[in-house]
């Protein structure tokens, strides 16, 4: 599934402010075996137009054979499709300061200009279970009070966001929420791999009581 033309216009045009570059699309079947809510891509992914084909992209692959799941039977999304930058300085090889970007996390005013394109995606996309992946998108989805160390490996069944104007509200229809952590989190907290495959033992066991096309009433 893809969202419609005019939507992500729409989304590049509400993004245009903030310090950002590129736009990903959402990718994956429309009625998948899960859907994957991520922060937003970085500069692997800007550069193929593939969301999380860079390094933690290659983690999260290996999580899904454990879940069950390969990359062509999952949505794969995030709360921003354009990648957030700051500007910072790495040296080069003759010991020269370089100018380059690095990753940041978006800002609650870029998750509001993108907030349209995962309403459509949520709304569309036939997911029996929605994966959030790190806080950006567990927040997004069930409020900024939630914490992946809290509710890791845990279904949560409830309404999710959605914008209305500028400002979120529930929906009415109900949803199954899996949080867990960020492929990249174990990059810099090498524990968490150990969490995250019993994350992923769990998602397997409620992909069997809820198979493909098994939404909460």
């Amino acid at each position: 599934m893809r969202i419609p033309e005019e939507l992500a216009e729409l989304g590049k045009k509400r993004i245009e402010p903030y310090p950002v570059e590129g736009f990903v699309y959402g990718s994956g079947p429309q009625k998948p075996k899960l859907m994957l809510v991520g922060e937003a891509p970085g500069e692997t992914e800007i550069g193929n137009d593939i969301p999380f084909s860079g390094r933690a992209g290659k983690e999260l692959m290996k999580f899904l054979e454990i879940a069950g799941a390969a990359r062509e039977e999952v949505y794969i999304t995030s709360a921003v499709r354009s990648r957030p930058y700051k500007w910072g300085e790495k040296r080069g090889p003759d010991g020269t300061k370089i100018k380059r970007k690095y990753n940041r996390a978006p800002t609650s005013r870029e998750i509001i200009a993108h907030a349209p394109l995962l309403d459509y995606e949520i709304e569309h996309v036939q997911a029996p279970i929605i994966v959030t992946l790190g806080n950006i998108g567990l927040k997004r989805l069930i409020g900024n009070d939630k914490k992946v160390s809290d509710l890791h490996g845990e279904l949560i069944v409830q309404p999710v966001l959605r914008l209305n104007g500028e400002q979120f509200e529930w929906t009415e229809k109900e949803y199954r929420i899996f949080p867990t952590f960020h492929p990249a989190s174990i990059f810099y907290n090498r524990s968490l791999l150990e969490l995250i495959h019993e994350d992923m033992k769990k998602l397997r066991l409620l992909r069997r009581n809820f198979p493909m096309n098994d939404q909460p009433d």
